[in-house]
């Protein structure tokens, strides 16, 4: 398939001019990684004490230097993810799932990625890269918190699953106390979790919202969106979202009738984070109408062909609830 490995645009066989700009400064690096994957775990093994990228999947950070990609533990500028290590279904999938997420995220609804790409290994074992959004170009590193730090909710003081003893509506209140420009970043939040929501992304959880310090400004703004994929391809019986979208118990009467999330549910949730009416409808709005455009993206990505279909499928059942109005039908 002949597309950009980053922006899927057709007709590149390798990075296209614009996204060499954006991940590379410019210089022309290939997509495919200089180091097979078995050398990449090698490297990993033998640096895991010193690296500092939080997660469960297996990452690693690494550096351009000149034109060439190294594995390194200092001056990381980019976040390389391989196949991860687990019985999940599907996992040789889940750096092409998460490549065309972040994609459909920035290219059909607006939602603020860093740059990324789907890449192979040399012995062409797919891997996703993403570069960091909390390094500056001088190698300056941003203060950046999770809601999980923000919380204070660690596995020692809330339990093993407090990453999703949480919900929407309790991060939204925690943004109101430590973010100034609010009501800017509050759409953005909200934009964020009706995309999770759309692509069926269970693992939209407390440690994967955070915000970081403003340079210019001094105050808290949300970070890029990161760790987007639809997660239901791998887990099909997981729970519709990560998080509840309401605190203390509280349910609309769509809910109750359905007992799944749809139109009403998020339209009473913006007006409980503080978003008017005229900014819910038109926020809302871009996620619905979307199915050719979400098609056209699936199929250029390099999702295995089985998996484009079920990845669409699971796309149009979540957005005929996201369509679903039980007050209008009442």
């Amino acid at each position: 398939m002949n597309v950009c490995p980053s922006c899927l645009k057709e007709g590149y066989e390798t990075f296209c001019n614009p996204c060499l700009k954006k991940l590379f400064n410019g210089k022309k690096v290939s997509h495919i990684l200089p180091f097979s994957q078995p050398e990449f775990n090698a490297v990993r093994l033998s640096q895991s004490e010193r690296l500092s990228i939080s997660g469960i999947q297996i990452k690693h950070s690494i550096k351009l230097e000149k034109l060439k990609l190294v594995l390194t533990d200092i001056g990381g500028e980019y976040i390389l993810k391989p196949t991860p290590i687990g019985t999940l279904n599907y996992l040789e999938a889940i750096p092409a799932n998460e490549h065309l997420t972040m994609q459909l995220a920035s290219q059909l609804f607006e939602i603020n990625i860093p740059p990324n790409a789907f890449m192979q290994f040399e012995d062409k074992k797919p891997a996703y890269i993403v570069k960091r959004f909390d390094v500056l170009p001088d190698g300056t590193k941003l203060l950046q918190e999770d809601f999980a730090q923000v919380a204070g909710k660690t596995e020692d003081n809330s339990g093993k699953n407090y990453k999703y003893d949480f919900s929407y509506e309790g991060i939204a209140e925690l943004m109101k106390k430590y973010v100034n420009a609010y009501p800017i970043e509050i759409e953005r939040f909200y934009s964020l979790v009706i995309f999770n929501y759309l692509v069926s992304n269970g693992d939209a959880h407390l440690k994967n919202f955070s915000v970081f310090r403003n340079i210019e400004f001094g105050d808290y703004i949300l970070t890029p969106a990161y760790d987007l994929l639809n997660t239901s391809i791998h887990i099909p019986n997981e729970g519709d979202t990560a998080l509840e979208l309401f605190k203390d118990d509280f349910m609309t009467e769509s809910f109750k009738y359905g007992t799944k999330y749809a139109k009403d549910d998020f339209y009473e949730f913006g007006i409980k984070i503080g978003i008017s009416k005229t900014r819910i409808e038109k926020i809302y709005g871009k996620f619905l109408n979307k199915e050719k455009s979400i098609d056209i993206l699936i199929k250029k990505s390099f999702l295995p062909d089985e998996l484009k279909e079920k990845y669409f499928d699971s796309v149009l059942r979540r957005l005929k609830r996201l369509e679903y109005s039980f007050d209008a039908e009442k």
